[in-house]
């Protein structure tokens, strides 16, 4: 897996493209779909999805939202509360209501339309945010609107994933889907608490001795956090990132910055390899014409909201439009629906074919809107100029 991984990154960065897509299609190809149904030695020389694979996946969002968090602290969210809800809102509204009809259209029926929805509506904190990294747009304008719009998400995404967890497995109980509500939107304000009056315990806790004591206590408490978070129904990525808006708090947080970058690509890139090696070609094949249909669909959609959130922050419109472009990628939390909608399928929420449908639509869609997200966010600048040119404007961002 690693040397697969570091061959492609070493190609794209020849190339001078993003290594994201790379990383997912170099998944693909060495899975078992692919790879595996090559006739050398008996079919068995593939890479199979094993548990450190899988592990190792989940670990890589944990570390690029924890990121996320340490570029995002408390006092910034609340100093932009306003403009953050606002274009986050413009976001929903837009974006879920589209997704709902889409999966009405493709299964008539309500529980598939709202996981269709969710699958839809929520842009990919982790690629985003790797992309941002890249590019160096992170400590740029467009970024607080990028990033802001994605801390929303995850918080609405959280109650999402709560009622529609409760109901897929809970086969619809209501009481169940309230008390899941509940217990997720109080973990989440107890995280916010520890954002807000926790700096001085963790200035003692992540005062190590060495850069090993470091590393390991800030991943101990952000792996220790997130699954608890997992295990009560709430996301970890929300989680990780509430643990990074609280260290970026501290004095310490450009050292752990330093010390904990590596470690990220390389999780992150297990995280986007992983995509790719759960992904089977032949099912998402059978789903080519709605994904197709999704991506004609959805991909103005983003664009349109997140224009105006751009807008909603004051951006000019070529930042706008970098904003619009970098809020189109999809990734893991539509995943996490899908593999929400197979459950239901095994608890007998949802029938078998629907539920494949589901996963295989969600895959396919996740792996083209990254695609499409990341190579629209690397070549911006002609969709930067000719917004310019629209708007009777040309202001040169850096």
């Amino acid at each position: 897996m690693f040397a697969a991984i570091a061959t492609v990154g070493w190609g794209a960065d020849r190339l001078g493209q993003s290594v994201i897509p790379f990383y997912i299609l170099v998944g693909m190809a060495a899975s078992e779909y692919v790879f595996g149904r090559l006739p050398l030695a008996g079919g068995d020389l593939y890479i199979a999805e094993t548990e450190f694979i899988a592990i190792g996946a989940e670990l890589g969002i944990v570390f690029l939202l924890f990121f996320l968090g340490l570029e995002f602290n408390l006092d910034r969210l609340l100093a932009r509360r306003r403009q953050i809800s606002t274009a986050g809102t413009i976001d929903a509204l837009i974006n879920f209501p589209v997704g709902f009809a889409f999966g009405w259209l493709l299964f008539g029926s309500v529980l598939p339309a709202i996981l269709v929805a969710g699958i839809v509506y929520i842009s990919s904190s982790a690629i985003i945010t790797k992309s941002l990294l890249d590019l160096g747009w992170i400590a740029n304008d467009e970024a607080e609107p990028v990033l802001g719009t994605l801390v929303y998400e995850d918080l609405l995404i959280a109650v999402y994933l709560a009622v529609t967890t409760a109901v897929v497995l809970g086969g619809g109980d209501i009481r169940a889907a309230a008390t899941a509500v509940g217990i997720g939107l109080g973990f989440i304000a107890l995280l916010f608490v520890g954002v807000q009056f926790g700096t001085p315990v963790l200035e003692r806790l992540l005062d190590g001795d060495t850069n090993e004591s470091v590393v390991l206590r800030t991943i101990g408490l952000t792996v220790a956090v997130a699954g608890i978070a997992l295990s009560l129904g709430v996301s970890e990525a929300v989680a990780a990132f509430f643990v990074g808006m609280a260290v970026s708090s501290t004095t310490h947080v450009t050292h752990i910055e330093e010390l904990l970058e590596p470690l990220r690509d390389v999780f992150a890139a297990v995280f986007f390899f992983w995509i790719g090696l759960v992904t089977d070609p032949l099912a998402v094949a059978g789903v080519a014409g709605a994904i197709a249909a999704a991506v004609i669909v959805s991909t103005p959609t983003k664009l349109l909201s997140g224009f105006l959130g751009g807008q909603t922050f004051g951006l000019d419109t070529r930042r706008s439009t970098r904003v619009a472009l970098a809020m189109t990628t999809r990734g893991e939390f539509s995943l996490i629906i899908a593999t929400l909608a197979v459950s239901g399928a095994a608890n007998g929420t949802l029938p078998q074919p629907v539920a494949d449908r589901i996963s295989a639509f969600a895959v396919g869609y996740v792996l083209v809107m990254a695609v499409v997200g990341t190579t629209l966010m690397r070549y911006s600048a002609p969709f930067e100029r000719l917004a310019g040119r629209l708007d009777g404007t040309e202001p040169q961002p850096t």
